[in-house]
Formats: C-alpha cells, sequence, structure tokens
C-alpha cells in the first residue's frame, strides 16, 4: 500500500515537473522571438537610416526635398516638450505620492483617489491630448505652444511617476520613520532627511519609465495642434513646435524614398536621445544607490 502511494507521488511529481519545462521553454520561445522581432526591426532601420546621419541630418531643418531634409526642429522641440514635461510629472508626482503615503488619512476618500490613479495609468494617450487641447490650448490660452505640449505630456506620464513613487515611499522602513521621530525631528525633516533619500533610487525608476514613455508619443500632441512642418527652434515656452516622432511620422507618410530614408535616421536619432535620457536618470539612480550603501 505505502509503496503504491509511494509511486503515484512519483508519477504527479514527475508530471509537475515535466509542466515545469514546457512552460519554462514557452517562456524562453516567447522571449526569444520577441528580441528576435525587436532586433530585426533595428537592423532594418539602421541600414536604410544610417548614412542619412551625419552633422548636416541633425543641422537642417525640414524640406520638401528629401536629400536637404533635416531634423534640427523636432530634434530641439523634443528636448524642449520632455524635458519640461518631466520637470512638471517629478514635481507634481513625488508631491502627490508623498501626500498620499505620508500625510493622507487611510481612510475610503485615499483609496478611492489610488484607484483613480492607477486607472489613468491605463487610460488612451489620446484621450490626454483631447484634454490637453480643452484645457491648456483653448481655456487657458496656451495655444498650440511647447508649454500646452508639456502640461498635456505631463498629464500623461503623471500616473506613472505617482505610483512609481508611492511604491518607493511605501518601500521605506517604518523603523527609519521612527528614528526620525525618536530624535526630535518633525514629520517633514523626517520625510526630506531620511524618507526621500532611500526612495530616491526607486523614484527615479519611475521618472525613467515615464519618460520614455512620453518621449515616443505622437497621437496627443497630434490632437493638441502641433505642427508637422516647421521650419525653425522654439525660442520659449510659448513657441510653437515638433517633435521627433511627428516628424518622422510626416516623412514616413510621403511617397518618396528619400524620405523613408530620412525617417529611418529620424528613429535612430530617437533611440539615441532616448537611450541617452535613460542612460543619466540610470547613472543618477545607482549615484544615489552606491551613496546610501556607502
Amino acid at each position: 500500500m505505502a509503496q503504491t502511494i509511494r509511486d503515484q507521488f512519483d508519477r504527479r511529481m514527475d508530471r509537475r515537473r515535466l509542466y515545469g519545462h514546457i512552460f519554462h521553454a514557452l517562456c524562453l520561445v516567447s522571449i526569444f522571438i520577441g528580441l528576435g522581432m525587436l532586433a530585426v526591426l533595428l537592423v532594418d532601420i539602421f541600414l536604410d537610416g544610417w548614412r542619412r546621419v551625419n552633422w548636416e541630418f541633425l543641422t537642417s531643418f525640414p524640406s520638401r526635398k528629401p536629400e536637404q531634409a533635416g531634423i534640427q526642429a523636432a530634434l530641439f522641440g523634443s528636448i524642449y516638450v520632455i524635458g519640461l514635461a518631466g520637470a512638471l510629472a517629478f514635481t507634481l508626482g513625488v508631491a502627490a505620492a508623498i501626500y498620499l503615503e505620508e500625510y493622507a488619512a487611510r481612510n475610503w476618500l485615499a483609496k478611492v483617489i489610488q484607484i483613480n490613479i492607477a486607472n489613468l495609468a491605463g487610460v488612451p494617450s489620446i484621450v490626454y491630448g483631447i484634454l490637453g487641447l480643452e484645457i491648456f490650448v483653448r481655456y487657458m490660452a496656451l495655444g498650440k505652444s511647447v508649454l500646452a505640449g508639456s502640461f498635456t505630456l505631463a498629464l500623461l506620464v503623471l500616473p506613472i511617476v505617482i505610483i512609481a513613487s508611492e511604491e518607493a515611499i511605501r518601500a521605506v522602513p517604518s523603523s527609519i520613520r521612527e528614528g526620525g521621530y525618536a530624535l526630535g525631528a518633525t514629520r517633514w525633516q523626517t520625510i526630506w532627511r531620511l524618507v526621500l533619500p532611500q526612495a530616491f533610487p526607486g523614484i527615479l525608476t519611475g521618472v525613467i519609465l515615464a519618460v520614455s514613455r512620453a518621449i515616443g508619443e505622437t497621437a496627443p500632441l497630434i490632437v493638441m495642434g502641433a505642427l508637422t512642418f516647421v521650419p525653425f527652434t522654439p525660442d520659449g515656452p510659448m513657441s510653437r513646435f515638433t517633435v521627433l516622432p511627428i516628424q518622422i511620422f510626416n516623412w514616413v507618410s510621403r511617397p518618396q524614398e528619400g524620405f523613408h530614408e530620412a525617417a529611418a535616421a529620424g528613429i535612430i536619432v530617437l533611440l539615441v536621445v532616448l537611450l541617452s535620457m535613460n542612460a543619466l536618470a540610470v547613472l543618477l539612480r545607482n549615484r544615489f544607490q552606491r551613496r546610501l550603501e556607502g
């Protein structure tokens, strides 16, 4: 009897191990398929556009002639818009997370607010474009400016920053807060001197994800009226603008092969800008992490 039970148990464990190996193999196949498609896409873009990536391409304005078309206006527009949107989202997002985690009462209202923030993170980006058009462009009379575009993208990524900042602040051990209070520090001194330095690496991770999403967004900026052809660089927050994704979309939609090469070169520039901004944020995060560990 005991031997029979043991044999059944062994067969059941063998079956579970087999299922585990099959699931592991399926996961690996899925990863390789995704990475393979990404590699094919990147190689195709690089082969089409690497010849156009030069100093003249970076310093020239858009043109009706594909061989003379450049990306200077869109590049500067992206840097202005994303830089301002990231600063706004970081400031408002961290402030909201501090309030919700450190000051707000644990009641039904706080739960409703957090649920709605989580829901806003999944709202389609074009909805934020309609909201930005109505509030910033029309109601606040900012026009189709860099400031209006930055506010729209800041609203788009704000839920991501808030959620990531909340998780980072929540992960700080309560003993650190209690130690600060025991030494006579006020609540704000404890948050500023003890909690935020501990949570800052996690907050920067959320900002990296938010900026990575914002820099590739096109729909909300098109809805609020960003231009597709701009022969000048923005000279202030109220200046008209375009961004790299819109310029790339404009070139891809044209039939000439030269514009398709320019679009591929623009994608390469966009990837370089995105990876550079992410690398800077990662370096800052690692620096703060080493300072905390030291």
